[in-house]
C-alpha cells in the first residue's frame, strides 16, 4: 500500500496521475479501473483504489469510489504571484529585477463559494471592467449589508442579470453604470436578487 506523510506522490502513485492525465487529455474522459489496472501492470484493482485515495486525500483528483468515470483532475493553481516592481504608465521609471514581494491572492480564492462571471458589455468600462473580461464574486447571504458603492451581480427577475454599483436611496434600490451612457436602474427591493458582490477582475490579454 502506498504511503505519505505529506502532499507529495510516491512514484507509484505520480506514475498513475500522469498516466490519467494524458489519457483525459487524448479521450476526454476518465477512464475504468480496469484501464488503470492494465496500464499500471495489476492485477488487481485494490492497489489502484488505494493510489486513487491517496491522490485524493492529497487533492489532485476528485473520485467517487464504486461510480464509473466519476475521476476528475484538480488543477493546482499558485495563490501567490511575485511583485517584480513598478511599470509606468506616463513617463519612463526604472524597473526592478530582484522579487520584492509577492501578490497573495489566496484570500480570494479561498473565500467560500466565489463564482465567476464573463462580462458582457461596457456599461462598467469607467470601473476598469470590460467587455470579455471575467469577474469573481463572492455570494451575497445578506442583501441588507451591501454597502452603497458595492459592483454586485444582480437578477431582475424576467429581464436577465446585470453588473453594476448598487446605489440605495430611500426605498429604491439603483443599479448605477460605470458608464455615462447608461441610464441608472431603478427598481423596488423585491424586484431584485442579488446574486453576488465583485472580489476580482481576471483579464486575458
Amino acid at each position: 500500500m502506498d504511503t505519505f506523510s505529506d502532499n507529495r506522490l510516491t512514484d507509484a502513485q505520480n506514475e498513475l496521475y500522469e498516466w490519467i492525465k494524458d489519457y483525459m487529455k487524448n479521450f476526454q474522459h476518465s477512464p475504468s479501473i480496469r484501464q488503470m489496472m492494465y496500464a499500471m501492470r495489476l492485477k488487481s484493482p485494490a492497489p489502484i483504489q488505494s493510489r486513487l485515495k491517496h491522490l485524493q486525500d492529497k487533492g489532485y483528483i476528485k473520485w467517487q469510489e464504486g461510480k464509473a468515470r466519476t475521476l476528475q483532475i484538480i488543477e493546482k493553481i499558485s495563490d501567490v504571484i511575485p511583485i517584480l516592481g513598478s511599470v509606468a504608465a506616463g513617463g519612463l521609471i526604472e524597473t526592478y529585477s530582484d522579487v520584492q514581494e509577492n501578490l497573495d491572492i489566496s484570500d480570494v480564492l479561498k473565500q467560500k463559494d466565489v463564482f465567476a462571471l464573463t462580462v458582457n458589455g461596457d456599461s462598467m468600462i469607467d470601473a476598469c471592467i470590460a467587455d470579455g473580461d471575467m469577474v469573481l464574486m463572492a455570494p451575497i447571504t445578506n442583501p441588507y449589508s451591501i454597502r452603497n458603492g458595492t459592483i454586485v451581480s444582480a437578477l431582475v427577475p424576467g429581464l436577465g442579470t446585470t453588473l453594476k454599483y448598487y446605489v440605495k436611496r430611500g426605498h429604491k434600490i439603483f443599479l448605477e453604470a460605470a458608464n455615462p451612457n447608461y441610464d441608472p436602474i431603478e427598481l423596488n427591493p423585491a424586484e431584485v436578487v442579488f446574486q453576488g458582490k465583485l472580489l476580482a477582475v481576471w483579464r486575458k490579454v
